[in-house]
């Protein structure tokens, strides 16, 4: 088999967060005024109400390790309950501890007693969390999914690298979010940072967040940075999908082979040929590309003088589904000279002639039997008849001869993209 060292998927091809598991020092939430509002602290990592089937059993269970998150006072968690943009702000500051990319406002609805006054002051300086307009942030408002992701997305500098529309049609939903969401959410999609339970595909960015989801988007968000090790989970969008196509680069070499032993032009002839694939064509790990037995359909043309040189135009695949196919052999110089005399039989065993050629052939050695007995390629016999009084009166001719087994090996032109077979 023929392996190439580089390849490359069309599509986008499925990418995974390879990364050895590493501690990061535990993080502690700031004191919070005990109030309904905010949950107590607890270093607890078991909740009667997150049982061992949780979905987001794993990301809250890490994060109330390090003291990202806490459960109430009663020892639950409440998974599924909401999130204020208070409590996010606080979530924020745990995790994260940035330098200040601006300078902090005084928002009219959060006095400097509210609970959360530091945490929504820190989270705002560093990018995670803006206001609303009239200098308002709305401390007690659920945040919505769309906002999260918005928000860890700015806050982390992330834009997406694939046009925003064709990320977010991924989601079955997509509609549904908003304009202003739209850059982030698809940028947080590429970085692996949504999870989505249970439809994978489905975003619900306008529904408040549970204390569940906000977990798993910021462990999410600390994956993307390397901070922690990745969770195995089901639920991670992933908008690229697995490759079913890959790009063979330019320059690969494709050896390719031919029925007939060797072929006969003229120099100047241009000629209609298939040629064969020789052996399979395949990635690094074994999935074939290009099968043996595929057709390269082009033709010999003219490369200086006397010399030919193989032009391929089109792949066929043993299915019949064919693709253009741009490859070119190396110019062809090798020659046999055919005299009077020359016994036909033996030049022309198992051997393919171009038009030009047999009329050349029948002149010089007098066999007019070439016209009708022998493969031609090109314009066929009656055309080798009406050529033969242009070689009449010569003694030789200098033929190209084309032996594919060890003169076709065609170099790509420009990158092939190839379906895995």
């Amino acid at each position: 088999m023929i392996n190439f060292k580089r390849w490359q998927a069309t599509t986008a091809l499925i990418m995974t967060l390879g990364m050895n598991a590493t501690a990061i020092a535990p993080i502690f939430v700031a004191p919070m005024i005990a109030s309904s509002a905010a949950p107590a602290l607890a270093q607890a990592t078991r909740f009667p109400d997150v049982p061992s089937t949780h979905w987001a059993k794993d990301y809250i269970n890490a994060l109330v390790a390090q003291n990202v998150l806490a459960g109430f006072p009663d020892g639950t968690f409440r998974p599924d309950a909401p999130v204020t943009r208070a409590q996010y702000s606080s979530m924020v500051q745990a995790v994260y501890n940035k330098t200040k990319i601006r300078n902090a406002i005084n928002f009219a609805d959060v006095p400097s007693s509210h609970w959360a006054a530091g945490s929504i002051r820190t989270s705002y300086e560093m990018g995670f969390l803006s206001g609303y307009p009239g200098n308002i942030f709305r401390p007690e408002q659920n945040i919505p999914r769309e906002q999260v992701l918005v928000s860890l997305a700015n806050g982390l500098n992330y834009s997406s690298n694939a046009p925003v529309n064709q990320v977010l049609n991924y989601y079955v939903d997509n509609g549904s979010i908003s304009n202003f969401a739209q850059s982030a959410v698809a940028a947080a999609t590429e970085e692996r940072m949504v999870v989505n339970y249970p439809t994978l595909n489905r975003l619900n960015p306008t529904r408040n967040a549970t204390r569940a989801e906000v977990a798993a988007f910021l462990y999410q968000a600390m994956v993307s940075e390397g901070r922690v090790a990745a969770i195995n989970s089901p639920y991670i969008a992933n908008a690229t999908p697995i490759a079913t196509e890959y790009r063979i680069p330019a320059g690969t070499t494709i050896p390719v082979s031919y029925m007939k032993d060797k072929i006969l032009l003229m120099p100047d002839e241009t000629l209609p040929v298939t040629f064969a694939v020789r052996t399979n064509i395949t990635t690094q790990d074994g999935s074939v590309l290009i099968p043996a037995g595929s057709q390269v359909k082009g033709e010999l043309r003219p490369a200086g003088d006397d010399a030919t040189q193989f032009v391929a135009q089109e792949l066929t695949y043993p299915d019949g589904s064919t693709r253009p196919f741009a490859a070119t052999s190396s110019p062809i110089t090798k020659t046999e000279t055919v005299r009077r005399g020359t016994n036909t039989g033996d030049l022309l065993k198992n051997a393919a002639l171009g038009t030009a050629a047999a009329a050349a052939i029948a002149a010089v050695t007098g066999d007019r039997a070439i016209a009708t007995e022998e493969l031609l390629i090109g314009a066929g016999a009656g055309a080798v008849l009406t050529l033969i009084q242009n070689f009449l009166g010569r003694n030789s001719v200098d033929l190209l001869v084309v032996e594919p087994e060890t003169n076709l090996n065609l170099t790509l032109d420009d990158d092939f993209v190839a379906p895995v077979q």
